[in-house]
């Protein structure tokens, strides 16, 4: 079969046996720190692509993907809801209230955020009803009183189902003076869903109980809208701002959390540039390994530069053979992330236990699992990336090569 000649010389040289044994070593490191980072990559970047799921669906969990809010008035949200509904990529909408309150119990008490819901609304059950380790969701009947807090909240004021809480919430006189309201509220149970945003200030109570606390201005209502597909939630709020009157305010969980991402995102940034390095000191290996290639093979070069090869020839022999090293580490590093990827719930599990210790204890986290999502974009970028370096890593020492000069390197042979 018919090579074009740097093909078949830089193949010939990569699997040359006769090399000196420091430029083989060298070789070898290099493919083997190619193969780490970019294995290194895959892996970290996928551990941290499940964190920022996990965390997304802790923080989506009693939140909706998009609200709706009156800036001024308080407009008819039954209208609003139904005008919400019919817009593409919405699945539900539901009202709710919300007021800022200071929770008592005894001698201790707490700043919380008291939302009214409508217990009987079936993505309300889904939501909130897994999430109560007490009591039921149902026992939030309009006039009753009752309420499920967060477990946060019920650790610090010693709560427990049955017990009283005192309720203070701010309001203004109508002469404008500070008028604050008392609240005797039942705990009837308690929730957890392993977020401290969620856990120490929420507290849930009936829809029609928290609107009569106070005047128009005290309490905040509004519309909790469910998307169809939450990464999809600035789109439909976007249709939702065409769709509904100005006075309306709508907003969506990217630009809520937006801190929380901001700084998930800025981490796997800097993350991927730290184990890059990996990949660019390999490369610099590459690049040591073809120079010392070069300086041996001298006369090989005068040789081929004799029978008329050109100086590009000369450089795709030198490309080839780094090109090989390079990508065949790149593809085994790909394939071995991929596996460690994919494989992170059942590998970590036998490291804890062949070794005796946990990584994520149960007393510091509330997940104890590591997650792992694989996005077969970041792994396309850091192949793209390391093949990018190594091909830059080819460069000097085969322009090096294409200038060696024949008659120099003969004259002593």
């Amino acid at each position: 079969m018919f090579y074009p000649l740097p093909l078949y010389v830089g193949l010939r040289y990569v699997r040359a046996r006769s090399t000196r044994f420091f430029v083989s070593f060298i070789t070898w490191a290099s493919l083997i720190g190619v193969c780490v980072g970019v294995a290194a990559l895959i892996v970290i970047l996928s551990v941290m692509n499940g964190f920022e799921s996990e965390l997304r669906d802790r923080l989506l969990s009693l939140s909706a993907p998009v609200r709706v809010t009156a800036r001024q008035s308080q407009p008819q949200w039954a209208h609003i809801a139904q005008l919400a509904r019919a817009t593409p990529g919405v699945s539900d909408a539901a009202a709710y209230a919300e007021v800022q309150a200071l929770a008592v119990h005894g001698a201790e008490m707490v700043p919380v955020l008291l939302r009214g819901i409508d217990p009987a609304d079936p993505a309300t059950v889904a939501e909130l009803g897994t999430a109560i380790v007490q009591g039921r969701l149902a026992d939030l009947s309009a006039g009753s009183a009752d309420a499920i807090v967060g477990e946060v909240i019920a650790e610090r004021l010693g709560l427990s189902p049955g017990d009283g809480l005192t309720l203070l919430v701010p309001t203004v006189g109508s002469d404008g003076t500070p008028a604050p309201k008392l609240r005797e509220l039942r705990v009837s149970g308690v929730f957890e869903v392993g977020l401290q945003d969620h856990d120490a200030t929420l507290v849930f109570a009936n829809l029609l109980d928290v609107r009569e606390l106070g005047p128009v201005g005290t309490v905040s209502e509004g519309l909790r809208v469910r998307v169809q597909d939450v990464l999809a939630a600035p789109v439909v709020a976007a249709r939702l701002r065409a769709q509904l009157p100005e006075t309306l305010e709508v907003s969506d969980w990217t630009r809520d959390n937006a801190n929380y991402f901001r700084a998930i995102r800025i981490e796997k940034t800097m993350m991927s540039l730290i184990l890059l390095l990996i990949v660019a000191v390999a490369a610099f290996n590459i690049v040591a390994m073809l120079v010392m290639v070069v300086t041996d093979k001298r006369t090989d070069i005068a040789i081929v530069r004799t029978f008329g090869a050109a100086p590009r020839a000369v450089m795709g022999i030198f490309v080839t053979q780094g090109l090989v090293i390079g990508w065949l580490g790149v593809a085994l590093g790909a394939a071995l992330g991929l596996v460690l990827a994919l494989h992170v719930d059942s590998i970590v599990p036998f490291l804890e236990h062949t070794f005796r210790f946990h990584i994520m204890d149960a007393d510091v986290y509330y997940s104890t699992a590591i997650p792992s999502e694989v996005h077969w974009r970041n792994v396309a970028a850091i192949a793209l990336a390391a093949l990018l370096l190594t091909a830059l890593a080819t460069i000097y020492p085969a322009v090096r090569a294409a200038r060696t000069a024949p008659a120099e390197a003969l004259r002593y042979e």
